[in-house]
Formats: C-alpha cells, sequence, structure tokens
C-alpha cells in the first residue's frame, strides 16, 4: 500500500469512528489531509551562522522588549563530557540575537546534578522550548521545557521505585564502539527572572526500565528507548508536548520481540497538562492513548498516525539502523493559515541519518477538541541536502514590522519564517539559516 492510499484510508477510518462514536463528526475533520492543504515557498536568502553551541529546538521568549535565546546544553553526561553550554543571549529582534558573538552569551544559574543514587537531577538537559506565563505582565517568569539524557550509570534501577536502568544487554551507543545508548526523558524547569537562574520542577514524561529495547535487538545507535526532542505549545488551557517515542509499545521481552510491534507505538506522540500543575508536574501529564489524554505520564501512549511512515514506504522501528522515521518536532501557529506549522527531520540510518526536513499542518486552533491533536496532515518535503545531517529545523520571526511588533518567537509565526536547522558533516556541524519560507492559503 502506497503512503497517498494509506494516509486516505486512515482518515476515512478516523471518520468513521467519530460518526459513530460522538455523532458530531465532519468531513472536513475527518478528512484533513484532503480538506486543508496549505502552500508553502522555500525562498533562497543571507546566510546566518549560529555562533554558540546547538544541539536542540531553539528555546525562546521576549522578556520585556528583548528577544532572548537558550541554546545549549547543562549537565552530567559520562559519555561526551559534562557540559556548561547552556547559555543565553539578547537582542532586540530575533536576527541581532541569532547572530550574538559567542562571547556575548551569559550562563544562567542551573541546579545542580544529584549524587548518583539520590533524588534531584540526573544527566544532562537541553532546553527545547520556553512557555512564558501569560499571568505574569512582565514576562519574567519562564517554565522550559527540557530534554534530558542519562545512563544505567547517572541513573542506576531501584528496585523500590522502579526508575532508573539496568547496565544489562544495554545497547550500543552513538559515539564509538562499546559506548552505551542514553534513555530521553522530559522535564520542567522555571524561572522568576527571566531565564537567569533556574529550578528544576520535575519530569514530564518518561519510560521506564521495561520499555527498554536491548541488545541483540537494538542496533541503531540511538536511544535505549524514552522520550525526547519535544515541543511545546499552548491551546486552552493545556500544554501539548510533541515528542519523540523510542520505547517498546509494552514490555520488551527477547524472546517475543516483534519490530513491527515496536514500530507501531513509536514516530511523533503527544501529551498534555495543565498551566496550573507546572510548578508541580510529576505524575500530572496524560499521553494520547487513542481515545483521548487519558495514559499516565511514564504510561504507553499512541503516535500520531499520519506522521509514521509506512513499511512499505521505508518506515520501520527506531531501533533499527535502516529504519525510516521523523523525529525532532517544531511546533508553531501560524497566524496567516490560522492553523499548526509542525517541521521534523527524517532518520533513514543509524544515528539519525538523514538529509531532509518535512513538513505537517493542522487546522484545528483547539488541540483537545476530539481528535484535533491527532489531525496532521501527512508530512510532505521541505528541503533536502544530500551529504548532510539535517537535525532540528524550526521557523524562527523575522526582523520585519509585524514580528516586531507581534512580538513573535518560535512558537507564534506569521507569512514568513526564517528556516533554521543544524547542518552536519564529519568534519563540521552548523546551526545555521539559507533560506525563508513562505506560507499560502
Amino acid at each position: 500500500m502506497n503512503q497517498s492510499v494509506y494516509t486516505r484510508c486512515r482518515f476515512l477510518l478516523v471518520g468513521l469512528a467519530l460518526l459513530t462514536a460522538m455523532s458530531c463528526s465532519s468531513k472536513e475533520e475527518a478528512n484533513t489531509d484532503e480538506a486543508f492543504q496549505p502552500t508553502f515557498r522555500l525562498i533562497p536568502a543571507d546566510t546566518f551562522n549560529f555562533n554558540s553551541f546547538v544541539d536542540c529546538n531553539m528555546a525562546e521568549a521576549w522578556v520585556g522588549d528583548t528577544f532572548r535565546i537558550f541554546p545549549g546544553k547543562y549537565g552530567e553526561d559520562p559519555l561526551w563530557g559534562d557540559s556548561r553550554e547552556l547559555k543565553f543571549a539578547d537582542g532586540r529582534n530575533a536576527e541581532e540575537a541569532f547572530l550574538s558573538k559567542q562571547d556575548a552569551f551569559t550562563e544562567p544559574a542551573m541546579p545542580v546534578n544529584a549524587p548518583v543514587g539520590q533524588s534531584g537531577l540526573h544527566g544532562a538537559v537541553w532546553f527545547e522550548t520556553v512557555y512564558q506565563a501569560a499571568n505574569d505582565k512582565s514576562g519574567r517568569t519562564l517554565y522550559a521545557v527540557y530534554h534530558n539524557e542519562n545512563y544505567p550509570s547517572t541513573l542506576p534501577y531501584d528496585a523500590k521505585t522502579g526508575r532508573g536502568y539496568k547496565n544489562e544487554n544495554w545497547p550500543e551507543g552513538i559515539k564509538e564502539p562499546g559506548s552505551p545508548s542514553a534513555v530521553c526523558r522530559i522535564g520542567i524547569m522555571k524561572s522568576a527572572d527571566g531565564g537567569r537562574s533556574w529550578q528544576n520542577k520535575g519530569l514530564f514524561l518518561e519510560d521506564n526500565q521495561p520499555r527498554m529495547i536491548l541488545s541483540p535487538h537494538n542496533t541503531s545507535k540511538t536511544f535505549a528507548g524514552g522520550v525526547g526532542d519535544p515541543s511545546a505549545v499552548v491551546s486552552g488551557d493545556y500544554l501539548y508536548l510533541f515528542y519523540g517515542e523510542y520505547g517498546y509499545p509494552s514490555t520488551y521481552q527477547r524472546a517475543g520481540y516483534d519490530p513491527d510491534k515496536e514500530q507501531s507505538g513509536q514516530c511523533i506522540s503527544v501529551a498534555r497538562i495543565r498551566l496550573t500543575d507546572l510548578d508541580n508536574p510529576e505524575g500530572k501529564a496524560r499521553r494520547w492513548d487513542g481515545n483521548g489524554f487519558n495514559a499516565p505520564h511514564d504510561g504507553i501512549g499512541v503516535p500520531i498516525a499520519s506522521l509514521q511512515i509506512p513499511k512499505a514506504s521505508g518506515g520501520g522501528p527506531t531501533s533499527s539502523p535502516e529504519a525510516g522515521y521523523y523525529w525532532g518536532p517544531s511546533v508553531s501557529w501560524n497566524t496567516h493559515l490560522n492553523a499548526w506549522v509542525m517541521l521534523m527531520a527524517k532518520a533513514t540510518g543509524p544515528s539519525w541519518a538523514g538529509s531532509s526536513v518535512h513538513i505537517a499542518f493542522n487546522p484545528h486552533a483547539d488541540l483537545g477538541e476530539a481528535l484535533h491533536s491527532q489531525a496532521w496532515t501527512t508530512p510532505k518535503l521541505l528541503l533536502d541536502r544530500p551529504g548532510y545531517f539535517l537535525w532540528y529545523p524550526s521557523l524562527q520571526p523575522m526582523n520585519n514590522p509585524d514580528d516586531l511588533a507581534e512580538k513573535h518567537t518560535c512558537l507564534r509565526l506569521g507569512q514568513r519564517a526564517r528556516l533554521f536547522i543544524k547542518n552536519i558533516r564529519p568534519e563540521k556541524s552548523v546551526y545555521m539559516s539559507a533560506h525563508i519560507v513562505e506560507f499560502n492559503r
């Protein structure tokens, strides 16, 4: 079955389910992929090369009249080395902040890593999205959604809590032969001073040891399992988190391992948490389970079907070095389209190898209604650069009157936006922009 036929069949089944269960479905909602297809155009532009370390989505916010970005990495990492590269830079607009010189970045005060075996922050963190509290008119109250990576050495298994990882049949990692794979989790930090200092508030989502995919089946040199590379947006009273799902969708057992079952539970998923729970998030988030946001924060959810690559089109489980899957979503609300826009990278080989960036749309502002959080169009190719790995694509505001007046960020944009991507080759990697994306209805 080719991808277009697969997509039409999937949306037809979704529409029939809604008619039966809710008696309020519409043809437009059930067939979003066909009914809503905005156009986009990639326009060559002056090249911007970023001057500091980036290995994640770009988190940012307007703090008063200052555009502030938060790239980099912080914390303990036995594989790559401990890091204090998570820093912030300021500008009067996005362009100025993105072109900041390396010595213009400032290191914020961060919570220290807890000793192994004690509660607290473990592993390294990367800020992926910053949510700005709407009830603080100063703009100084920020919540950072962070990607967190650990290993059996930094977060060993605790039989009392069920958290942590056992160093048994652990899969190989990305760095070199014998290096361990990481496990990704997602957490939340809070700042009351515009991002100059942060407090760890705890975990948003995680997968535990039973869902880790171990040797000999996990050979992709990516993650042993977990959830990561998130992008978070506000809709109504909730923060919606779109993220990559790398775990097995039940208890992994070596004898009963099924690659098709693994693939069925992976790709880009969605969870949500009430905005009022961000100060105490642990255990509060709920994952989409196929019918609603009912699965617990460490339970088994269901990924967004339209963002999965069918097996016939090269799709596969993330533990395979030959898998095709989308990952690293970056989501924004587009005021020109009145729709959500998602960019994502596409893995086609080991260690997230892949040279293309893809784009999908969702016309439903309210992500909590019915199947709205699932109603994404089938991804289309935005950019391909053979010979490169393209990671962490995002759309960023421009230095134009509308973007400045509206104080746009990567979470809210207009008709035109800058495309930033991490371009990786063995000899060099650069986070850069060489294109503008223009949208039309």
